[in-house]
């Protein structure tokens, strides 16, 4: 298919997307392979406490689809409690986890890279 003869749009199922592994959880990520886009967007299921990572280069935006009433992101040394309806921008270096069970979408600009995910 051409340049020219690209659909108009991209339409995913995350229903259909296997499922990975990675210190949040368990993530499905859509985009990774739309070469016009420039982010990956995740569907990242928590069922416990995430690992606490950082990324060098990526900006991550979660909103949170659903959580426990006690659910909380660490971001550095800073607990901030969240809810269902609420998204929080993560700059690059930031120390960051998910605390309690939840779901979120996240935007990943630019496109996610494993090699940028950095464990503390």
């Amino acid at each position: 298919m051409t340049e020219l003869s690209k659909p108009p749009y991209e339409l995913v199922d995350f229903s259909q997307i296997e499922g990975v592994a990675c210190p949040c959880g368990i993530a499905r990520r859509a985009f990774t392979e739309v070469d016009d886009f420039p982010a990956t967007v995740h569907v990242t299921e928590i069922s416990t406490n995430a690992q606490t990572h950082y990324h060098k280069t990526l900006t991550e935006t979660y909103f949170f689809l659903e959580c426990n009433e006690d659910a909380k992101m660490q971001l550095n040394d800073e607990l901030i409690s969240v809810k269902p309806g609420m998204s929080i921008m993560i700059r690059p270096g930031t120390h960051h986890r998910a605390i309690g069970k939840m779901k979120v979408l996240i935007m990943v600009l630019p496109k996610f890279d494993p090699e940028d995910e950095y464990l503390v």
